[in-house]
């Protein structure tokens, strides 16, 4: 039987899914493809220089991802690629950067034409140093992260050999008493271990804490945490203390209420980009201590300050925590460059088969608007064309009507506009948790959540990002940030957390027809298609007809 998949010359692969050397083909060509679409029957990846850095980066090289394209393909593959790939992987570690017993860190070549090319960079000559001999140039230490980021950009990534000091030792441990790193989780833990540093890819509700925890206790050090906000902040807290041997004296708040630095501290990238008279006042956390380790939480979200000062940690190890590497900057390259490349990935869907994250029905509802609804968002101003369709009452009544349909279950509300969050709170005579809400009264609210005290809960982005709603099961979506395909990832994220009576989840994303709604809806679910959801599109005029429930 012929094979799988169809390697074509402009570095896209066909994957046929029902192919039943599918599964060994995705497996082969997963170190270096990236997946870009995942519909029911052909999955699309990509070739791409970075992916196949990356591969490098993780010990592989042409003569496997050669391999693998050849043994699968159902043609002949396109002579032109395979050259190509040969050549864009034989540019990965011609540079590299190492320590020099006598002048520090050096960017050295084994080919020098290369070195003579990058030197003659605008972009490079600031970052050197002396010229040691013919093939090795001395780099300034704090520069490591700086020239790694321009000689990609330069395509001609550096193999970063220079390696990492220990950091402050710190006694740290797994107490798997009761539980147990799941095997991917440990793989992942290895994955990173073995690469020094990078990033590790896993769905939301797949536990990338735990991973986190795995990588604290091989590296026994002190640990820097930066998370997205104050509650995720005392998550990880409270997971470290349940799951490792750290007491909780042992781990530092570091926030815009406490400013705690301890062996191991947990910081809000929201602290560290203060800005007060042109200076960013809360980096000297990352001078604080002699860390050992790292671990940026959401790593997609690194916000610009962070990236910058991450330039200058290169000498300690990094571990990114993601569900996603989307990034709407286009800055994967810089997460590559700064954190690490990708060190592992688990696909959402075989997760979910191995029964650790829940399966989901994905939904868009589509409203119609009402006739003057229809007119006065045909008058709006462009640049309120969005917030108008996104808000209207037409949409409030449907995502009443949903509530209603599942009334019983753990309900989120979760939209982007302020003003519609409160219309609906005040309709649904539920609490809504946004960002003016206090951190006590946000971790009040999500417990009583939790323990079933609360069955419906409105919240605005602030909980998009790395809080544990484990018994959620019903999520509907009223607006969005634009067409931000990492959002809606989370946002499905909030009710994948397997439920304990083995419930499916449920994800409604309410939709107004024939508006920019509707287009920035198709954008936004490409990730989630990538990953083989498929959405139903249910007209709202059908929640009249069907059964409650459905």
């Amino acid at each position: 039987m012929s094979g799988p998949l169809i390697v074509q010359s402009d570095k896209t692969l066909l994957l046929e899914v029902d192919h039943e050397q599918a599964e060994a083909c995705r497996r082969a060509i997963a170190p270096f493809a990236e997946l870009e679409r995942a519909p029911e029957h052909i999955h699309t990846y990509r070739v791409t220089p970075l992916g196949l850095w990356n591969a490098r980066a993780a010990g592989h090289d042409a003569e496997q991802v050669v391999d693998a394209l050849v043994t699968h393909s159902r043609y002949p593959v396109p002579q032109a690629l395979l050259v190509d790939v040969a050549e864009t992987m034989a540019r990965y570690g011609r540079l590299s950067l190492v320590k020099h017993p006598v002048h520090g860190l050096v960017l050295q070549s084994t080919d020098r034409p290369v070195l003579e090319e990058v030197l003659r960079s605008k972009r490079i000559k600031p970052l050197v140093g002396a010229r040691i001999d013919a093939d090795q140039v001395a780099v300034h230490p704090s520069e490591r992260g700086q020239i790694k980021q321009a000689l990609l950009r330069l395509g001609w990534p550096a193999e970063d050999l220079a390696g990492y000091v220990d950091g402050e030792a710190h006694p740290i441990e797994l107490d798997e008493d009761g539980w147990a790193l799941r095997p991917y989780q440990r793989q992942a833990v290895e994955g990173f271990w073995h690469g020094g540093s990078g990033v590790v890819v896993l769905p939301c509700g797949a536990g990338k804490t735990l991973v986190g925890a795995g990588a604290m206790a091989t590296a026994k050090s002190t640990t820097l945490i930066l998370v997205t906000n104050t509650v995720s902040a005392r998550q990880w807290k409270a997971e470290l203390v349940r799951r490792t041997s750290l007491t909780e004296d042992e781990i530092g708040e570091y926030s815009g209420t406490r400013k705690e630095i301890r062996p191991v501290t947990i910081a809000t990238y929201q602290v560290l980009t203060v800005k007060r008279k042109g200076v960013y006042p809360h980096l000297e956390l990352f001078d604080s201590r002699d860390w050992g380790l790292v671990v940026y939480d959401e790593v997609h979200l690194l916000p610009a300050p962070v990236f910058k000062f991450t330039a200058d940690l290169q000498a300690r190890r990094r571990l990114g925590l993601t569900a996603t590497l989307v990034r709407e900057d286009g800055r994967e390259s810089d997460v590559f460059s700064l954190i690490g490349p990708k060190r592992f990935d688990a696909p959402w869907k075989e997760i979910e088969a191995q029964g650790y994250i829940a399966p989901a029905d994905c939904v868009e509802v589509r409203v119609d608007l009402t006739e003057s609804e229809r007119l006065a968002y045909a008058m709006a101003e462009a640049e309120e064309k969005y917030r108008f369709c996104a808000t209207t009452d037409s949409k409030r009544r449907v995502t009443e009507e949903l509530v209603r349909r599942h009334a019983g279950q753990q309900i989120l509300v979760i939209g982007q506009y302020i003003d519609q969050l409160d219309e609906l709170g005040e309709a649904l005579g539920a609490p809504v948790i946004k960002g003016d809400t206090g951190n006590t009264q946000r971790e009040r609210l999500f417990g009583a959540f939790r323990e079933g005290e609360l069955s419906v809960l409105v919240v605005s982005k602030v909980a998009n990002f790395s809080i544990d709603l484990p018994e959620a099961t019903v999520a509907i979506q009223v607006s969005g940030t634009f067409g931000s395909r990492q959002e809606e990832a989370q946002r499905l994220g909030r009710v994948l957390r397997p439920k304990a009576d083995g419930h499916e989840a449920r994800f409604y994303s309410v939709v107004a027809r024939d508006t920019v709604d509707q287009d920035f809806a198709a954008h936004r679910q490409r990730f989630l298609a990538e990953q083989g959801y498929a959405y139903r599109i249910m007209d709202a005029s059908e929640l009249r007809e069907t059964p409650d429930g459905v």
